[in-house]
This record gives C-alpha cells, sequence and structure tokens, in this order.
C-alpha cells in the first residue's frame, strides 16, 4: 500500500509588506530577532566597507531587533575554521532561519536586504 507523500510545511511564513516581522502559523506575528556574524580579516578596505555597510543596513531596517558579532578571522582563527570561512568579508545570518551566507563588502544594499530575508525578489 503506497502512502501519499507527507506535505511540509512551514512554520513562519513572512507577512507580506513588513519586512523583518515573521507571522508564526497559529499565533500573533512577533518581530524576528537577527542574530548575526561578520568574519573579517584585519583591517582591510573590503573589512573597513563590509563593517560600514552592515552596521548601516542594521540601523536603518533592523530597528535594535539584531544582535552583531563582527569577528577578524586573524585574531579567532578557530571561530572561522568551525563556520567554514573560506572568503572574507562573510556575513552569517544565524537567526532568523534560514542560515544565510553573504560573501563581499555588503555594498549592494538590495542584494543584502534580499539575502537577509527583509526584501521580498522582485
Amino acid at each position: 500500500m503506497n502512502k501519499p507523500p507527507k506535505k511540509i510545511g512551514v512554520a513562519a511564513k513572512r507577512k507580506l509588506g513588513s519586512p523583518g516581522k515573521m507571522e508564526q502559523t497559529g499565533s500573533h506575528s512577533i518581530e524576528a530577532k537577527y542574530v548575526l556574524r561578520l568574519y573579517i580579516n584585519g583591517s582591510t578596505l573590503k573589512s573597513t566597507l563590509a563593517v560600514k555597510n552592515i552596521k548601516q543596513v542594521c540601523e536603518q531596517h533592523l530597528d535594535r531587533r539584531y544582535t552583531l558579532e563582527i569577528i577578524d578571522i586573524c585574531q579567532q582563527v578557530n571561530l572561522a575554521r568551525d563556520e567554514q570561512i573560506v572568503a572574507v568579508p562573510t556575513l552569517i545570518k544565524q537567526l532568523p532561519r534560514p542560515l544565510r551566507r553573504l560573501i563581499g563588502d555588503l555594498s549592494d544594499q538590495d542584494k543584502v536586504l534580499f539575502g537577509l530575508d527583509l526584501k521580498e525578489c522582485e
């Protein structure tokens, strides 16, 4: 006897028109808390630019609903190895799920917002 495939749903859906807000199934909508890690290599131009760009995005679009950790791979080699960082700068969005990785100086704000699930695909 063949069983029909199980439907796998998403526990939380983005509410249209509300970037960064999440709507849980069977619950009230909640503000998503973002946990971000930016891996950089010292004070290189690209690293400095990435720090500036992600701080600007966080201040403009996340309104104190974020934690940003900046990790210099020269000083914390073990963390970079554990996260399998192969290029810097690399931004990892740990929360809200799904985990996302963005590589580069984060200067294309539309791509960064899309990568952080703060903007719908156009």
